[in-house]
Parts: C-alpha cells; structure tokens; sequence
C-alpha cells in the first residue's frame, strides 16, 4: 500500500462501486466506502457495500468500511441495526490498530441514528 495521501472525496457511480469492490486495489478500497458513503444516493447498496469491505482482511480497510456506515447514518438517517451492528461490535473488539475510528464512528452513528450501541451510560469503552 502506498503512502497515505489525503484526496477528496468524490461521488461515485454504483456501478464503478462494484468494479471496484470486486476488482480494485487497496488504496481504491480505502476509499470506496468513503465515497459511496458520502455520495450515495441508495442508502441500501451503500450499506452493503461498506459491510462487504468489513469482511476484508485489512484492518484499515474495515475501519474505514465502519465510517462509510456513519456517513450513511449522517446521510441518510438509515440503516438497518440488525445487519450493523454486530459487524461493528466486531471490529471494536477486534481491530486494536484502528479501534479510535472504530469508536468514532460508532459514536456518530449512534448519534445521527439514535442508537446505544457498545455504549455504557453513554460511553463507549476505550
């Protein structure tokens, strides 16, 4: 993986959404659920997409995958809980490298969805 470098994000097409989950590299992936986050219009296929990239073998890419759900939340004020969170209850458990964006994107979610997820009194366990 190359360094990291910010680049903005972009909209995307569903279509190059899929290419590029089927086909793209890692660096396409680390953005992909950003991008179809932010810029989705279907936020179904959006959350499908990112819960894809969640059962990917590299923990940024999850992390990122965990945010592209809170820009659904954010976004669209949708997701579906049942579906969610046990992928994100995964990752806080188990991705110790990324487990601050883990628990910030959580906390947004929770936020914008009006959930408690991993929450005690209304925090989340660091």
């Amino acid at each position: 993986m190359s360094k990291s470098v910010y680049r903005p994000l972009i909209p995307i097409s569903s279509e190059l959404a899929q290419v590029q989950l089927k086909n793209g590299d890692e660096d396409e992936l680390l953005l992909l659920s950003l991008n179809i986050g932010e810029y989705a219009k279907d936020w179904k296929s959006a959350q499908d997409i990112c819960i894809k990239l969640m059962e990917h073998s590299n923990p940024a890419i999850r992390a990122n995958a965990a945010l592209g759900l809170a820009y659904i939340a954010r976004n669209h004020r949708k997701l579906d809980k049942r579906i969610v969170k046990p992928y994100l209850l995964k990752e806080l458990r188990e991705n110790k490298e990324f487990n601050w964006r883990i628990r910030d994107a959580i906390e947004d979610i929770n936020l914008f969805m009006e959930w408690n997820l991993a929450s005690k009194k209304g925090n989340i366990p660091v």
